[in-house]
């Protein structure tokens, strides 16, 4: 209690002028002491929220520059600044008056922010909502927002078999998008070759400083602690890559990065089918098979970053040896691949993924029940993870996903079958909104998440 009436004496000192009135004409003095308290304990996370800020929505990173308590007009100003643009970017579209709540910041200091970030193109007036023009009583508010293009962020999903790359605006819409079939796991020089290529192909005509970032999802663990990928036996040529060091010598870019299972899970939740929803999980069914967890709105990481890894589960007994080392694992019978090889004998060929939900679509018997086998497969792991974690939402990604009810049913009989009756009553099983830019997108909004810190810096 001393160190705060100490640090609440310094900050009287610093801030206000001996008539008790406040120097900077813009914060009283207890919301000094709250924004010291604020910016003391914040950094402690920096190494950490990139993910977390999604779902602790309170919590983000303090830039750099403000690591020290406030002491100047100019520093309070720039931290009310973060204020208002934190607050947009979780809400959306807001009055000026629901910025002043939602902020505790002065109406008159609200509006000489939001004239400031207008005058750099970083906010526009939106006109008024839906809401507001339903009041029966005085003038609807006007709404503030962000100018999706004041700045952008740079996604790249690295799977087992393909890179894609994606330019994302403010509000996480993709102005350019691409995807190269590659050869991942074995071939990292190649493979961060290629990315480096799309990433500048992805920013050229940008102006450098109106890029935030460059956000990966690989599809491979990375240690949260170390920043290396926990590849071993998933992607045995990237072992001890820490990828975000990579990347970002290459591209010149910070680069943020989680599991590609994760990132879909991020767009999903910031984008697509599990918004507003704080307990679901997120299942990719592509070469590679993971999930993303999220319980009562935060991402569960694990110790050493592996949790999530359902396609390694043992569904089979004395089943087929996986690339992980152990027998009968999920994804060695519901991978899309495994699923389109199954069908080569009866068809006298090799098909693609793209041709087996072709078959499955115009109701070929064989295909349809490959993928219905498979979809108990995932059903039955789910089940599991559905008993631990009771989401209220199971999102399915991926290639698979475009199966349909071949898929689902199945999943959700499984499901019901082995979950406890109470998990599986209210829940919700659905094909992701996003498609194949889920991961991609979720990357990009491991930046975004950081836009409002970054942005102050292009108001001058």
């Amino acid at each position: 209690m001393a160190g705060l009436q100490a640090a609440r004496v310094g900050r009287e000192r610093a801030t206000f002028g001996g008539d008790g009135r406040s120097l900077c004409g813009e914060l009283p003095l207890n919301l000094c002491v709250s924004q010291w308290i604020w910016h003391q304990f914040l950094p402690s996370f920096r190494a950490k929220t990139a993910i977390s800020w999604w779902y602790r929505r309170r919590v983000s990173d303090a830039p750099r520059d403000a690591e020290r308590p406030p002491s100047s007009p100019a520093s309070l100003r720039a931290l009310g600044r973060i204020r208002v643009l934190e607050a947009l970017y979780e809400w959306g579209r807001l009055s000026r008056p629901d910025l002043t709540r939602r902020t505790g910041l002065s109406r008159a200091t609200v509006g000489s922010l939001i004239a400031d970030l207008m005058a750099a193109g970083i906010l526009s007036e939106l006109g008024t909502s839906r809401a507001a023009e339903l009041q029966r009583t005085g003038r609807p508010a006007r709404t503030i927002g962000l100018v999706p293009t004041a700045a952008y962020a740079v996604g790249l999903d690295i799977g087992h078999d393909h890179v894609r790359c994606a330019l994302c605006d403010l509000g996480g819409e993709p102005v350019s998008e691409r995807s190269v079939e590659q050869a991942v796991d074995r071939e990292p020089d190649q493979t961060l070759a290629c990315a480096t290529e799309l990433v500048a192909e992805a920013i050229a005509g940008v102006p450098p400083e109106r890029i935030l970032g460059l956000g990966v999802g690989i599809a491979s663990p990375i240690n949260p602690r170390t920043g290396m990928l926990c590849a071993e036996a998933i992607m045995p040529g990237w072992v001890g890559l820490r990828i975000n060091d990579e990347l970002g010598r290459r591209t010149g870019l910070t680069a943020y990065s989680t599991n590609d299972a994760n990132a879909g899970i991020l767009g999903e939740r910031r984008y697509g089918a599990a918004q507003d929803c704080a307990d679901v999980i997120y299942i990719r069914l592509s070469c590679g098979i993971g999930a993303g967890v999220v319980s009562d709105g935060r991402m569960l990481l694990g110790s050493a970053g592996l949790a999530g890894e359902i396609g390694h589960v043992p569904v089979v007994e004395a089943g087929a040896i996986c690339r992980c080392g152990n027998r009968g694992c999920l994804e060695t019978v519901a991978s899309p691949t495994t699923i389109a090889e199954l069908l080569e004998p009866s068809l006298g060929r090799a098909i693609t993924v793209d041709e087996l939900l072709d078959l499955v679509h115009l109701g070929h018997r064989g295909a349809i029940r490959a993928v219905w086998d498979a979809g108990d497969a995932v059903g039955r792991a789910l089940a599991v993870a559905v008993t631990l974690f009771n989401p209220q939402l199971v999102v399915v990604g991926g290639e698979l996903a475009a199966a349909g009810d071949a898929l689902f049913t199945p999943m959700r009989r499984a499901i019901e079958h082995a979950a406890m009756s109470p998990h599986a009553a209210n829940l919700q099983i659905v094909a992701g909104a996003l498609g194949d830019s889920a991961c991609v997108r979720g990357a990009a909004a491991l930046v975004l998440a950081q836009a409002p810190q970054m942005l102050p810096a292009l108001s001058g």
